[in-house]
């Protein structure tokens, strides 16, 4: 049971005898020594049976498994409410190293500063050393966290669906509420703030709401599957990756922001009407539609260049169609932008895959520097 439910729990008792003296005090104005004694001794009882009612809650949690994720993880768990203009409410964070707490973007905004409350109460006031809104994941330096707090650590093999999970946090300012759900699907895209999509992102069904964002989303081992992003409606939520939170979190702890790789296309999956419309055998890979000026792929990838009906469905032609990047195979979007977070950086130079007038090719492209926006 939280601190809180103890507190409140305490304060219906304590105002249940104070108000039951009142009454009495109603009918005389002073009090015998045995309408003392006799209050002390019912005041003393009820604070007996909630400490043992504490205690069996303590008990309770202890053994079943949601509960025991609660207990080692409440006390790293935060509350973020960044200072200063142009913020946007609170949301939740946790302890990463010693010293650093992790939690959204979009959560500390523009702030520089935010102050953190610990499960305890306890409240500390934190620099932002690192945002990056195209992951919504941002840091922030805590000096001396409290003695009981240890960082939370992570998985180190990816999620699977229907893995059991728990989201611990602070939706609408109820601090150390948890929910439980399964991970219901993995390698989503999700919307980022910049307009672009946040890849190999967590999909679950544990009920997360506003005030959840930044909060971790737990493997019933005590490991974070994801930062908590975004949900709230039809059991539909979703986390940021344990695997690209750690390729983001140490350059925004050393350096302030962190680089995407980025090509510079813009593309469609291929359908079976865009298969027939281009002569393939079968529907695969993505149909470059665009190709940004001055971008990596700028003079090397070819997009689209006409249109044609099929099936009462008008379609694009022509362009090249990208099946393999690295050696990997590429069947949907999420695959490349999964590749291109998580295995590398720009200035690399990668293989990638073609399907051109229908012929297989490998061409070699630098990456760049994802743009701001």
């Amino acid at each position: 049971m939280t601190d809180s439910k103890l507190g409140r729990r305490r304060l219906l008792t304590l105002t249940g005898a104070a108000l039951l003296g009142g009454l009495a005090g109603c009918n005389t104005q002073t009090q015998t020594q045995s309408d003392t004694q006799a209050t002390s001794t019912s005041m003393s009882s009820d604070l007996s049976a909630d400490t043992n009612l504490r205690d069996q809650d303590t008990a309770d949690t202890a053994t079943n498994p949601y509960g025991e994720v609660y207990n080692e993880t409440i006390d790293s768990v935060v509350l973020v409410r960044p200072e200063g203009p142009r913020t946007r409410g609170q949301g939740t964070g946790f302890l990463y190293n010693d010293n650093h707490v992790i939690t959204n973007a979009h959560v500390v905004g523009e702030a520089t500063t935010a102050d953190v409350r610990f499960s305890q109460g306890e409240w500390r006031t934190g620099s932002v050393v690192g945002s990056d809104p195209h992951s919504d994941l941002a840091a922030i330096a805590v000096d001396s966290p409290p003695e009981s707090v240890s960082p939370i650590p992570f998985i180190d093999t990816p999620a699977t669906i229907g893995q059991e999970v728990v989201a611990i946090g602070n939706p609408f300012d109820l601090s150390g509420t948890v929910t439980s759900g399964i991970v219901s699907g993995v390698n989503r895209s999700i919307p980022a703030p910049t307009g672009f999509t946040i890849p190999d992102a967590i999909q679950t069904d544990a009920a997360v709401n506003p005030g959840n964002s930044g909060g971790p989303l737990m493997s019933l081992d005590g490991q974070v599957v994801a930062v908590i992003n975004s949900g709230g409606g039809d059991n539909i939520a979703f986390g940021i990756s344990a695997a690209l939170t750690q390729r983001v979190i140490p350059r925004l702890i050393e350096v302030g922001d962190f680089d995407h790789s980025y090509i510079g296309v813009r593309f469609e999956s291929v359908t079976p009407e865009i298969a027939r419309a281009n002569g393939l055998e079968t529907p695969r890979g993505l149909h470059i539609v665009d190709v940004i000026d001055g971008a990596p792929a700028d003079g090397t990838l070819q997009p689209s260049d006409g249109q044609q009906m099929v099936d009462g469905t008008q379609v694009r032609v022509g362009g090249d169609i990208i099946i393999g990047i690295g050696g990997q195979r590429i069947l949907t979007t999420e695959d490349l932008s999964s590749y291109l977070s998580l295995e590398t950086d720009p200035g690399d130079q990668v293989p990638i895959t073609i399907l051109r007038n229908g012929r297989r090719r490998t061409l070699t492209i630098q990456l760049g520097k994802r743009p701001e926006q």
